[in-house]
């Protein structure tokens, strides 16, 4: 199939705008040839997943751009990086990765992205409408603008997201085409008074990421969320273990208001059906420990805390006072955390022993001092990835049960 090219995209490819934008789009052309996308189409904003440092090639790579004297073309936000650049004194890294861990984020900034860092651009000024063009990187990130938001993204890994915010282009085909959006196979709740808590939605996204495969989930029976940051934990559980980038729940989000929208008036591939014993072992697997296990840490917050969930934790925080040492780990975005400090809600949190972190997460970075004990997390996402990632053992509650468990030195859930 032969890719059809605008006079701007020519220019581009033939070097007329300089030698960043030619790399870029070359790259991006034979990506799209690839993957069989007959032309390219206009985004309207990008975010970037490269900023997490993985060895020199990460960096060889926007070097180059940089040198080439390349601009992203649209708003373009960052994925969080290997280093805290708020709080630098929280991550222990021996210099000679911390410098191209710094290098590779600065590098970023330098081709006029924004200094975002966060996994989570959706909670910044940089949202997406319905309906708009994007090229997003970072999992969780795609799924929420997909399915949450009905913003239109593939899933870009590290490279393509930034040829596309160089180009301001990305290939027509996948997720921005509306025919490619459509249902393929039906998760039905059955039990009909599920509580809407916030585990409910993590095990109903491990449980349709992990049965999935590559096809686009439907939820019915899905009670309605207290918020997004329920729908964020679902999507985020989902892509961590699948490929999910775009999930439907009916009567829910933007684009299925009924069944027969969400499959586009089709009949669904398949049906699954999920019991409630289907969801306390989803979640039972996320554990690798017994209640009344020492707790080490707390670390909450993957993807970043919203200001929501921040307002949510805070009063808990003050009724339940833990003082018994154990530090509770908050992943967030710096926008969030500057808000917050604005407003003057943190007065007071080191007595509760909550420590901040921004620009990474504690599943990536350095940050967790014990790394020989238990830590707690609300996350599916990061219980997931931190037994592989730190060699941490995990356990998984809610963001209640992980206060009371800091706040009593050992893993507590439910009525205990």
């Amino acid at each position: 199939m032969t890719l059809e090219l605008s006079a701007r995209d020519q220019s581009m490819l033939q070097g007329e705008q300089g030698p960043a934008a030619a790399a870029a789009m070359k790259i991006l052309a034979a990506f799209s040839k690839a993957v069989g996308a007959p032309k390219l189409l206009d985004i309207a904003g990008a975010h970037i997943d490269g900023c997490l440092y993985h060895g020199q090639a990460s960096l060889d790579f926007v070097e180059r751009l940089v040198e080439g004297g390349g601009h992203v073309q649209v708003p373009t936000t960052l994925n969080v990086g290997s280093f805290d650049l708020i709080h630098p004194g929280l991550v222990k890294m021996p210099p000679s990765q911390e410098a191209p861990a710094r290098r590779l984020m600065k590098a970023h900034l330098e081709l006029s992205c924004q200094a975002t860092f966060t996994c989570a651009p959706y909670q910044t000024r940089f949202r997406p409408s319905f309906g708009e063009q994007i090229a997003w990187g970072e999992s969780n990130a795609i799924v929420f603008a997909n399915s949450v938001i009905g913003a239109r993204t593939n899933r870009y890994g590290d490279f393509i997201d930034l040829c596309c915010a160089m180009t301001g282009r990305a290939p027509a085909w996948g997720l921005h085409l509306r025919e490619n959006r459509r249902g393929q196979v039906l998760f039905e709740l059955i039990d009909s008074d599920l509580e809407p808590s916030d585990s409910l939605f993590v095990a109903v996204g491990l449980i349709i990421g992990q049965a999935s495969g590559d096809r686009i989930p439907v939820i019915s029976g899905l009670p309605r969320p207290r918020d997004e940051d329920q729908l964020k934990a679902l999507g985020a559980a989902a892509a961590t273990t699948g490929a999910v980038a775009l999930f439907h729940a009916v009567d829910i989000t933007p684009e299925a208001n009924t069944l027969e929208e969400a499959f586009h008036g089709m009949a669904p591939e398949e049906t699954i059906r999920i019991t409630r014993a289907d969801l306390d072992d989803a979640l039972a697997r996320l554990s690798s420990v017994a209640d009344g296990a020492p707790l080490a840490a707390v670390s909450l917050g993957t993807p970043h805390f919203s200001h929501d969930e921040w307002m949510r934790l805070l009063p808990l925080l003050r009724k339940v006072a833990p003082g018994r040492g154990i530090p509770i780990y908050v992943n967030t975005g710096r926008a969030t955390l500057t808000r917050l400090q604005d407003e003057g809600a943190l007065a007071g949190i080191e007595a509760f022993g909550l420590i901040p972190v921004a620009d990474t997460c504690t599943y990536v970075t350095a940050i967790i001092e014990r790394l020989d004990g238990v830590v707690m997390t609300n996350s599916g996402k990061w219980a997931h990835y931190a037994p592989g990632n730190i060699g941490v053992s995990v356990a998984f509650g809610d963001m209640a049960d992980c206060i009371r468990s800091a706040a009593a030195g050992h893993v507590v859930r439910g009525t205990q």
